[in-house]
């Protein structure tokens, strides 16, 4: 197998990267310099699918990342990883995933409900060690 291309390199890595945004697979034809017929056979080429499947496959990914980790709505994780209807984002998800995104989110519980330890005290030690409010440092004795 041939390597990929930088220039298909740099498409990948604008959708990684940008999966969120409204990207398109024209804004990843010119990110790699290439027309979108060109563009849309090389990257099929070097990947094995198409750049638009690509970008789904990315945005899906996150979509289950939220939906295991987070409590938010299928339809704020919907639009957050960049798609644009709660329909689409449904029959694509169950595509892929086999399930609904609301059926895929039951069948992973919330990591919250396997703790074995006081929620007080998994706030506390879950926060950041970052001081960014320029805090004292605690006195040291000498």
């Amino acid at each position: 197998m041939i390597p990929p291309a930088r220039h298909l390199l740099r498409a990948r890595d604008l959708a990684d990267r940008r999966y969120a945004e409204p990207l398109t697979v024209r804004d990843m034809a010119a990110v790699a310099g290439l027309s979108l017929a060109h563009f849309s056979r090389e990257f099929r080429q070097a990947f094995g699918e198409p750049p638009h499947r690509y970008l789904l496959t990315r945005r899906l990914e996150r979509a289950a990342a939220l939906l295991r980790d987070t409590d938010r709505t299928v339809t704020d994780i919907c639009f957050m990883v960049g798609l644009t209807s709660v329909g689409s984002f449904t029959t694509s998800f169950r595509r892929v995933h086999g399930l609904t995104p609301t059926a895929y989110r039951a069948s992973f519980p919330p990591a919250r409900r396997h703790l074995r330890i006081p929620a007080c005290v998994a706030r506390a030690y879950g926060r950041p060690q970052n001081r960014t409010f320029r805090e004292a440092a605690p006195a040291t004795r000498p």
